[in-house]
């Protein structure tokens, strides 16, 4: 029997005055961000642009004749985790063991750890999740014969431990993680073919780091990194280094230029191939980052209904101490700062439940822990004033969604219809 939820004034933006409430009973409360019944500041979830988003990728991934796994660490919430899937997607991505866990005590049955897997205590996890759940499928990326060693020391030592299905991770000189030469891929994934710990699965990479928004320099960048990859994958099959698979997995991550590698996820290797994309972001996508860069995604897929900002976060204006500054009560534990400051979209005077598109001019300038500065010039337009609401776009989903134990789900009226809760 599944445990039912319940919020209560522990979470950050819950009521204090409210007891505990089961979420099954939240829509029936009939709250409304705008009519002050929730406390500021407050993240929320657009539920038509969020249903939007999980049906759009999930169709542009099957008119690409490739499987999606999303990136769970955007959200770590498992009810998210189940539109997902619930949506079509073969599985779903993590970056770490104590992340996995999540998932499959969710139900996620299988998954990518889109990283490489080293420690003794999270081979141990992994070891313990396999061992309970007969159902479960992990893939997870080598990049180093060091990383191999380690791996098969602790398995050495272990009466009984599975065989880890793995993906050889293509990387970029400069970047982050990937083997950064083709003999060098060759010589790892010679070396997994041989060792009875490893079942080489597939091929990977993440292309994301690398997106500018400059279409010119995006595509050629994903095409000698898709090269790459798909020479790889060539020597491995002519090798007969994926016999042990039913099906070679191709995969790749990233939220901003997916277009430009999901058409090289399925090079003919002379057997099954399931081409697997990982993107993440778009679930909520944002008005900052992603939107730029998709923005011009859309541009070269000739997109006419794309993905939908669904992520605010809500703050009440608390001061203005100067001509041309107000100051909101929100700052960086409530809201995305780590690429680009939020950005004013909507402004709800005091009482009022109507929102209005916040002026062009108006900017934040600076967080502080609790505090935003929001600037404007006082002598070319009017700003807030005190006791007003702000609704402020985000740039990164993922690092606003990690400063929120729940979310509630609002209609585009701002009446909270259902939560989600998170697990970071």
């Amino acid at each position: 029997m599944t445990t039912p939820v319940v919020l209560s004034a522990a979470l950050k933006g819950f009521p204090l005055t409210e007891p505990p409430l089961p979420l099954a009973e939240l829509a029936a409360k009939h709250w409304n961000v705008l009519a002050g019944d929730l406390p500021l500041p407050l993240a929320v979830i657009k539920r038509e642009a969020l249903e939007h988003n999980v049906r759009w990728m999930q169709a542009y991934a099957q008119s690409q004749g490739v499987a999606l796994a999303p990136h769970g660490k955007t959200t770590m919430s498992p009810q998210l985790f189940q539109r997902q899937l619930d949506a079509g997607a073969w599985g779903i991505s993590f970056a770490t063991i104590k992340q996995l866990a999540v998932g499959v005590a969710s139900g996620v049955r299988r998954a990518v750890i889109a990283n490489q897997v080293c420690s003794e205590a999270d081979l141990a996890g992994l070891a313990a999740l396999l061992a309970q759940h007969a159902d479960l499928r992990v893939v997870f990326l080598v990049d180093s014969l060091a990383q191999c060693a380690l791996i098969e020391r602790w398995h050495q030592r272990q009466d009984l431990a599975p065989v880890f299905e793995v993906l050889l991770e293509i990387g970029l000189v400069g970047g982050r993680s990937g083997t950064r030469d083709e003999a060098e891929a060759l010589a790892l994934a010679a070396h997994l073919h041989a060792s009875p710990v490893f079942r080489l699965a597939g091929i990977e990479c993440y292309e994301g780091l690398g997106a500018t928004g400059d279409s010119a320099v995006d595509t050629a960048y994903a095409d000698a990194l898709m090269a790459r990859v798909q020479a790889v994958a060539r020597s491995c099959a002519e090798r007969g280094w994926f016999d042990a698979a039913d099906e070679i997995i191709v995969s790749a991550g990233g939220s901003g230029i997916f277009d430009l590698v999901a058409g090289a996820l399925r090079p003919r290797l002379g057997k099954p191939v399931l081409g697997l994309l990982r993107s993440g972001c778009y679930i909520t996508h944002d008005h900052g980052h992603y939107k730029r860069l998709v923005n011009v995604l859309d541009q070269r897929c000739r997109h006419v209904d794309g993905l939908q900002s669904a992520l605010e976060v809500w703050a009440l204006v608390q001061s203005c101490p100067e001509p041309g500054l107000a100051i909101l009560a929100v700052g960086r534990r409530d809201i995305s700062f780590d690429i680009d400051l939020p950005t004013p979209v909507w402004h709800a005077p005091l009482d009022s439940r109507a929102p209005l598109a916040a002026p062009a001019a108006w900017r934040i300038t600076g967080l502080n822990d609790q505090h935003a500065y929001l600037r404007w010039d006082p002598a070319a337009a009017l700003g807030p004033q005190v006791g007003d609401r702000l609704g402020l776009g985000i740039s990164h989903p993922c690092t606003t969604f990690d400063k929120w134990t729940w979310l509630p789900i609002v209609e585009n009226d701002y009446r909270v219809s259902d939560a989600v809760l998170t697990h970071f």
